[in-house]
């Protein structure tokens, strides 16, 4: 009878550990799932907590119904972007800095509700404190979402371990007036869904802070999974 009961239950460890395989290959697939927006860009994606994040800052030049965005040239054109929805490229270089550190997007496009791709979109102040939170709270989240080294972030880079894969880069920002960037290096600042707040990580320290910034400034963005 002790050898009949051993061979019933090996078959259903066995089950077990198949349907603990499979629900794990389903989970990496939901992760890992291609993300495309309207220019063909594509972005890849990173889980932490209950949140899916992208991994890349977005860079389209359009919103997710085909809308063409506003392309600021140079500083007459970004001056007179007003209320309209656009964009421009760190200091107008779209081959130098796109591919790395994405778009600058006014909050005017932010406010769409449709600059991210679908099944994705801008978070808000809520879910930006839900990532904050997960990650130990203002003093420590920044240390943990910022790349790490200092082939980008401007040295001590403090803190950076990266350990969820989220890659935060020093993308800067646009100022609203005038024709000023702050330097990359220094610092990421991301647009919040909440008019008009932004998010941003330091070189010199691990917070991850919330400030405020006019909707006619440019920020970066990352987008999160509906």
């Amino acid at each position: 009878m002790k050898t009949t009961k051993r061979f019933l239950i090996y078959p259903l460890v066995l089950i077990g550990l198949v349907l603990i395989l499979s629900s794990c290959k389903k989970k990496e697939e939901a992760t890992s799932a291609k993300i495309t927006d309207k220019d063909g860009n594509d972005y890849t994606s990173v889980t932490i907590g209950t949140q899916v994040w992208m991994v890349e800052n977005l860079k389209t030049t359009k919103l997710n119904d085909g809308t063409a965005l506003v392309n600021a040239t140079d500083v007459t054109s970004w001056l007179n972007l007003s209320t309209n929805p656009g964009y421009c490229w760190y200091n107008y270089d779209e081959a130098t800095y796109k591919t790395l550190y994405g778009a600058l997007y006014n909050w005017y496009a932010v406010g769409t509700g449709k600059l991210c791709p679908t099944g994705w979109h801008v978070p808000d102040n809520s879910e930006w404190l839900v990532l904050e939170n997960f990650l130990g709270g203002t003093n420590n989240a920044g240390g943990k979402l910022k790349e790490t080294g200092t082939t980008h972030w401007q040295s001590p880079n403090t803190g950076a371990t990266n350990e969820y894969g989220f890659t935060a880069l020093p993308g800067g920002f646009r100022y609203d007036w005038g024709s000023a960037f702050w330097p990359i290096g220094i610092s990421g600042w991301w647009w919040s869904a909440t008019e008009p707040s932004a998010w941003d990580l330091s070189s010199g320290n691990t917070e991850l802070g919330a400030s405020i910034l006019p909707e006619k400034a440019g920020a970066s963005v990352r987008c999160l999974k509906n």
